[in-house]
């Protein structure tokens, strides 16, 4: 008996790893992984923050505080150091809280990786949603808790610059990364590999063509300070997350293989307004790290969860869980941070329910 339940879990893991490792790493993964370092390493994140200050005009703060976390591609383990940073260096509680929701939920490795594992129609809705409650949350939280305005004069606008002795800018920063951006999508929109010239799929001669460009770019436009800088963050997010990612797929893949296959389907399996709660607190007061929601997502998926539920989960997990709670309140307070999570919780249980709905 202990024999045939070990075989069980070993084979089920085993099994979820060969498939994810065969299907999305090289061709999704790998890529996005060098894109979030090049956005740690050689855009000016500095300058970024510099606009979210309780100063600055909300037409500006809160697409920066948006953007900014989009564009750090930070974990969940990342951003609320971020978050305590630019908080006490100023930034205005609203834009903050854009910046702490927008990060984990919707950065480039959690989008692609949504994308390619569960399907366009969800990572769109993924992002969109998180986009559009990030910036809501952060208002209301704002408009119940306003903060005193500094009077001093908002500070002169800041000019990106090039590093001295390097030919880099942020203009030729963009084309890199849009660049690496290109051959993410190459590798992994399915019209690549279904579309062929002469009998070879299109992925197989454009993604070699792009990786010799994106070589060409860094050899050329970056000096070896800032190309080391770049392959250190790559290697730092592989390093960090590769792990935590194989042993949540891994878990995924044992619990799949143990789990009844109807159990979700019974209490999950349809878009009611309790399914979708039960979902979100589930997201809630779980911890996973970054990433790992995904393929967890996935094997619920299969398990029968409706498709409402199951956004209203993705929507919550990677963002609050009882650590971060903990975490936020101690720069919030309690009462913000009361109102952070219930705003959440409504938030996704609603914007689960309305998704299953249509779709």
């Amino acid at each position: 008996m202990f024999e045939d339940l070990l075989i069980t879990i070993v084979a089920g893991g085993t099994t979820a790893l060969i498939e994810y490792i065969t299907a999305h790493v090289a061709t999704c993964l790998i890529p996005a992984f060098f894109i979030a370092g090049a956005m740690n390493a050689l855009l000016q994140k500095e300058a970024i923050t510099k606009y979210l200050g309780e100063k600055t005009s909300r037409w500006i703060a809160y697409p920066v505080a948006v953007a900014s976390g989009l564009l750090l591609a930070v974990c969940s383990c990342t951003i609320l150091p971020l978050f305590a940073g630019i908080k006490k260096k100023g930034a205005g509680i609203g834009p903050a809280i854009a910046f702490l929701y927008t990060a984990p939920g919707t950065n480039i490795l959690a989008v692609s990786l949504t994308w390619s594992v569960i399907g366009a129609d969800f990572a769109l809705a993924r992002i969109t949603l998180s986009i559009i409650f990030a910036v809501f949350i952060g208002l209301i939280i704002s408009a119940l808790f306003p903060e005193k305005r500094p009077e001093t004069t908002p500070d002169a606008p800041i000019t990106c610059s090039c590093e001295p002795g390097t030919e880099s800018d942020q203009r030729k920063v963009a084309l890199f990364i849009g660049t690496l951006v290109a051959v993410l999508f190459v590798g992994t929109w399915r019209i690549f590999m279904e579309n062929t010239f002469a009998g070879i799929p299109l992925r197989f001669i454009i993604l070699p063509c792009l990786v010799a460009l994106v070589a060409m770019e860094a050899w050329r436009w970056f000096g070896p300070d800032e190309r080391g800088m770049w392959l250190s963050e790559t290697w730092d997010f592989m390093r960090k997350i590769f792990p935590l990612l194989f042993v949540g797929i891994f878990v995924a893949g044992v619990l799949t293989a143990l789990l009844p296959e109807n159990i979700l389907g019974m209490y999950l399996g349809e878009n009611t307004i309790f399914a979708n709660l039960v979902a979100v607190l589930f997201g809630t007061f779980m911890y996973f790290p970054t990433l790992v929601e995904v393929p967890m997502a996935r094997m619920f998926l299969d398990l029968g969860m409706a498709r409402g539920p199951l956004l209203a989960y993705v929507l919550a997990d990677p963002v609050i869980s009882l650590p971060s709670i903990l975490v936020v309140r101690k720069f919030m307070g309690t009462r913000q941070t009361l109102v952070y999570v219930v705003l959440i919780v409504c938030f996704c249980t609603l914007a689960g329910f309305i998704y299953g709905s249509v779709i």
